[in-house]
């Protein structure tokens, strides 16, 4: 067979390929896990932060649960929320009580260097609680803000989960992303914006003594939270 032929040939066979496709074969899949906590490695992704870092005296840390299992995990977001402040800081802090566990860069793995959610309309977590509210927050490539302030954007929603149970994404908690507020430091902002779900840079989950829904647990003192994994899925 000449070489022209071959080639002809193998251009056939793609063309017929690609008419016998169905649509969902073009679709990414109904879920994708964006971050699983069950080895010590997967941790790594993650850097905390607190209160502590201006003066507070809130603790956080984040660790590997392994003791006695067969499987490594779940990953545990624990420490202490404070409302003092160190004696003669130089922080004029307004805040203080609050702790958080956020993403680091994003994987190489994903596609150029962003985690695309464009195919998702739903975050997904396996979380076990202790009756606090936690902060779910969405980070996107920076396009709201006025030039020269290079913090991303971020985009948060609550995460309520009744205190020592296990609550599963297909069971409850699973938060649409037009639920996640569009904010600035922490703060609502009222603009008619809309996320790029196509350009997450990264996630975090935090917590704080005060505010939160309604009927959870409130002020200074212990927490801990418990997270399998994160995920993003498709609903519609």
């Amino acid at each position: 067979m000449s070489k022209v032929r071959a080639l002809w040939q193998a251009s056939l066979t793609a063309t017929k390929r690609a008419l016998a496709w169905n649509v969902d074969d073009m679709l990414p899949p109904s879920e994708r896990f964006i971050y699983n906590f069950n080895s010590k490695e997967e941790l790594k992704k993650w850097h905390l932060y607190s209160d502590s870092e201006y003066g507070g005296l809130s603790s956080a840390a984040l660790e590997i649960n392994d003791a006695g299992k067969e499987r490594s995990g779940p990953g545990v977001f624990s420490g202490n929320l404070s409302l003092d402040v160190t004696e003669g800081t130089k922080w004029n802090i307004s805040r203080s009580g609050f702790c958080g566990m956020r993403s680091k860069k994003v994987d190489i793995n994903f596609f150029d260097g962003f985690i695309d959610l464009d195919p998702y309309d739903t975050i997904a977590l396996k979380v076990k609680g202790d009756g606090r509210s936690y902060i779910s927050t969405i980070y996107t490539e920076n396009w709201v803000n006025s030039p020269g302030q290079m913090e991303d954007n971020s985009w948060q929603a609550f995460v309520c989960v009744p205190k020592d149970n296990w609550v599963v994404a297909k069971a409850k908690l699973q938060i649409p992303l037009v639920h996640y507020l569009p904010t600035w430091r922490g703060n609502v902002i009222e603009a008619d914006i809309e996320m790029n779900p196509s350009r997450v840079v990264g996630m975090s989950l935090s917590v704080n003594a005060e505010g939160g829904v309604p009927g959870t647990e409130t002020g200074p003192g212990d927490f801990r939270l418990e997270i399998d994994w994160i995920k993003a899925l498709r609903t519609e």
